[in-house]
């Protein structure tokens, strides 16, 4: 009886400080690791929303980027600071994919961390060489069908996004594709339009001007609903193969035991800004579809991801050490 009450005493002398602390947060500049390099996909999802979080934390946000082995340099760094809500951390799909790529992690991705939005998805665009005898994505798969291995492929890399993206694509569609991987994105990109390779992954705005200028030819959409950058190419799911997704993703988690009331917070700063015409536009600009879910519905999306991504890697023997 006498432990019932020490234990229900502190957590009343702990309520009001927990309280004073939330209301007092922050107090001084936040830190917002990404664990890319500056100019990346990540980093400039991160840039994007980085002025008016400051604006809606009153405090400065600062990046600081620490780039290396695919987001886990950064990761480690946010996963070892103090769970205070002064270090957060952007994240991309390579957090949920990392589990599989690489047996020893210095953390673990889920218990390790917070989750407290999944801020964008970030649609990639099926395009194709316009050498290609086709025009639609059914047409593309038919002829996939008809030439077994004899289509190419280009990635950034084993285990990129773009590199896993077509994966599941084969597998969704039955067909086989032969994958020619390249050191990055860029050098896939240009192996593409240079006819190297006949198809790809590409994000949105690296591939749109090429799209409107006929050197690429889009033919679907990797999310399971239109992008709101290019709302006249269709989805993959809605052409036959429902729920087909292979997006990438911006989130955002802090370290395990940050306080619930700091959570809520950032929460709803970041809720808060996705609404502003600003960021809106920015993100139309740069083929991001902000999402602003909650803390819970974050968790639910990283283990459904790391799962899908686990197994996926795991089947193809795909490993980074």
């Amino acid at each position: 009886m006498r432990i019932f009450w020490s234990v229900a005493c502190t957590a009343l002398l702990l309520s009001p400080a927990l309280n004073t602390y939330a209301q007092a947060y922050p107090s001084k500049p936040v830190r917002l690791v990404v664990g890319f390099a500056p100019g990346g996909g990540t980093d400039v999802s991160a840039r994007a929303i980085v002025q008016e979080f400051s604006e809606g934390l009153k405090q400065r946000v600062v990046i600081d980027n620490r780039p290396g082995a695919n987001g886990v340099v950064g990761t480690e760094v946010a996963a070892k600071s103090p769970p205070d809500g002064y270090t957060l951390l952007m994240v991309n799909s390579g957090h949920t994919a990392n589990p599989g790529l690489y047996p020893k992690l210095p953390y673990d991705s889920i218990k390790d961390f917070a989750p407290i939005s999944l801020v964008a998805t970030l649609p990639n665009l099926l395009v194709i060489h316009p050498s290609l005898p086709v025009k639609s994505f059914p047409q593309f798969v038919k002829l996939a069908k008809a030439r077994p291995g004899q289509i190419n492929y280009g990635s950034g890399g084993q285990g990129a996004s773009s590199h896993l993206g077509m994966e599941l694509l084969k597998r969704a569609t039955g067909t086989e594709l032969t994958h020619v991987p390249y050191r990055s994105g860029g050098q896939s990109a240009q192996a593409l339009l240079a006819g190297e390779v006949m198809v790809s992954f590409n994000t949105i705005p690296s591939a749109l001007p090429y799209v409107k200028s006929g050197r690429l030819r889009a033919l679907g959409v990797s999310s399971v609903q239109r992008s709101t950058s290019v709302p006249d190419v269709p989805t993959i799911a809605e052409m036959g193969y429902p729920g087909f997704t292979a997006s990438g993703m911006a989130g955002i988690l802090a370290p395990a035991g940050t306080p619930p009331e700091v959570i809520d917070r950032v929460h709803a700063e970041i809720v808060k800004l996705l609404k502003l015409k600003s960021v809106v536009e920015r993100f139309t600009m740069l083929g991001l579809d902000g999402v602003g879910s909650t803390p819970v519905e974050f968790a639910q999306f990283i283990k459904v991801d790391t799962d899908r991504w686990t197994k996926l890697i795991r089947d193809l023997k795909v490993t980074l050490e």
